[in-house]
């Protein structure tokens, strides 16, 4: 469950579950400052992570990084844009902010009573300042970290961030461990596996990843989500090929006792989509 505490995952890598929605929040401490993963759901929740960053060190924030653009992970990022800290993240949030992240932003602002435990009222969509298209290397407060975007998975903007020197990954939703893969909003079911397992690759024994919802993990826990990923998008697969009607099918027992039937229906629609139809 969330704490009211940052964890120490490697040498000054820190790593803090906040409500709601047990969402990660990374801090990396480098010699001349902080770098912040993630911002949260709203500029209230940024404010909170700039309160407890300064409780955790007295060493200036001078970056943020998103690992991908859902609302959840960047709609405080207005909050670091005013303070002249610049924001690193995948070079297709924007895209990600019109087509999905804007029309729900505009529905709750025109409708608050719907969305009032949100706190959407004051967000200003604010994309990444320091777009990333290939894998960077970036020395942020002194400490260098590697940024790699990675392909459609989770969403078409998920960025990997790892702490070498640490051999700490935060890697966003492409990995959960509080609760089922998240699909919708532009999943791409049918290539999330094989993003994973380009990641295995990188991925070291005794290294510590950072999920986008939840616990450190490691790199077994992040090769069997990868496993049953694998599976569902063979079965979505199997069943497109088949001329299988979205309402006609129906996944294995295996994957219907992992996962609730609603986070596999809307995975099927997501691969159908992907597939063509």
């Amino acid at each position: 469950m969330p704490s009211n505490q940052w964890l120490e995952v490697g040498d000054k890598v820190f790593h803090r579950r906040y409500n709601p929605a047990d969402v990660s929040v990374g801090v990396v401490l480098g010699p001349t400052g902080a770098t912040v993963i993630d911002t949260r759901n709203n500029p209230e929740e940024a404010q909170e992570i700039i309160r407890d960053v300064a409780e955790l060190s007295a060493l200036p924030i001078v970056a943020v990084v998103n690992t991908h653009a859902h609302y959840d992970h960047t709609f405080g990022n207005q909050v670091f844009q005013d303070a002249g800290i610049p924001i690193y993240g995948h070079h297709l949030i924007p895209t990600h902010f019109q087509e999905y992240e804007q029309p729900l932003l505009k529905q709750a602002q025109k409708q608050p009573q719907s969305e009032r435990d949100r706190g959407w009222h004051d967000v200003i969509l604010t994309p990444p300042s320091r777009p990333i298209k290939t894998a960077s290397k970036v020395v942020l407060g002194s400490r260098i970290l590697e940024l790699l975007p990675l392909g459609p998975g989770h969403t078409e903007t998920d960025l990997a961030v790892l702490v070498p020197d640490a051999g700490v990954w935060f890697l966003g939703d492409i990995i959960e461990e509080s609760g089922p893969p998240m699909f919708g909003e532009g999943s791409k079911p049918q290539g999330w596996a094989a993003v994973l397992a380009s990641l295995l690759e990188l991925i070291k024994p005794g290294h510590t990843v950072i999920p986008g919802h939840g616990e450190p993990v490691d790199s077994d826990f992040v090769l069997r989500q990868q496993g049953h990923l694998e599976q569902l998008a063979q079965e979505i697969g199997q069943a497109h090929a088949d001329k299988k009607s979205l309402e006609n099918f129906r996944f294995s027992s295996d994957l219907r006792a992992l996962w609730p039937e609603e986070f596999l229906r809307e995975a099927a629609q997501d691969g159908y989509r992907q597939l063509g139809g």
